[in-house]
């Protein structure tokens, strides 16, 4: 199944943002992000060289079309489908009954049937059913990437397109159960460890020999990760792979001790 293309890029050039809920520019009709929504930061050439409100002293506030709501906004929210002025909680089309609202397409509304029909069988399958297969935790993780992505931690500096992202099940015992992190897929599972560990900030004694040891374990097999493999060769693993959006388990374990014998433990 192809990753979901939902909401639009910044056209602004140096920026490309992936907003959801994108604005669109009654002036120059293009698609812009919420930091380039208004038409100075953007540089529209449709901007008007008058006096503007903020010389003259008049705040101008445009109220939202939505029967019953009071919102104002002081720049437009324009609606591309029905050329209506609403405010940010109206500016979608659902939210405000746009009278131009088309019914999903095939696509939307299979993905939707997909989303649903994931959802019923987390709810009706017993924690200790056997673990889902392969093909359902792909799916699984593609549909999480999106929410992943508006809340993961991780380095802001590291390209789009070397990020993978994981909602990573913390040691028992502690006060978070769960952090959604992303890193780097060239970094080995060393160095997934100890970059998780400083987010989470758990103790961590890698460097020392009696002590028990920050491990990266499959949420499958419950398996610990060999610490020198490379993170992109689990993602391209034939089997039991590892999945971008998917879940992964850092745990304590004894040095004699190489997998997690229970899971479920983690994920229920």
């Amino acid at each position: 199944m192809a990753e979901l293309e939902i909401g639009q890029h910044c056209d602004v050039e140096h920026c490309g943002q992936l907003d959801f809920l994108p604005f669109v520019c009654d002036g120059c009709s293009r698609v812009f992000c919420l930091t380039h929504r208004s038409r100075d930061s953007h540089d529209c050439p449709e901007v008007t060289t008058g006096p503007s409100s903020a010389q003259s002293g008049v705040s101008t506030q445009i109220p939202c079309s939505y029967t019953g709501c009071i919102g104002k906004e002081l720049v437009e929210v324009l609606c591309p489908f029905c050329k209506k002025h609403f405010c940010l909680r109206h500016r979608h089309q659902p939210d405000h009954e746009c009278e131009k609202l088309e019914a999903p397409k095939p696509r939307m509304a299979a993905t939707q049937q997909l989303v649903k029909e994931i959802v019923d069988s987390k709810n009706s399958t017993p924690p200790n059913k056997v673990r889902r297969g392969a093909k359902n935790a792909e799916t699984a993780a593609k549909v999480a990437l999106m929410k992943l992505k508006l809340h993961a931690l991780g380095d802001k500096s590291l390209p789009q397109s070397e990020r993978i992202y994981f909602q990573v099940y913390l040691p028992t015992g502690g006060k978070d159960k769960s952090k959604p992190m992303f890193f780097c897929k060239k970094w080995s599972i060393g160095k997934v460890v100890d970059y998780a560990a400083s987010i989470a900030s758990l103790k961590n004694d890698n460097n020392k020999a009696a002590a028990k040891k920050l491990r990266v374990c499959h949420t499958e097999t419950g398996a610990s990760l060999p610490m020198d493999s490379s993170l992109e060769t689990w993602l391209s693993s034939a089997e039991n792979p590892l999945y971008n959006g998917g879940n992964i388990i850092i745990e304590y374990l004894d040095n004699e001790c190489n997998e997690i014998k229970d899971t479920s433990i983690y994920l229920s």
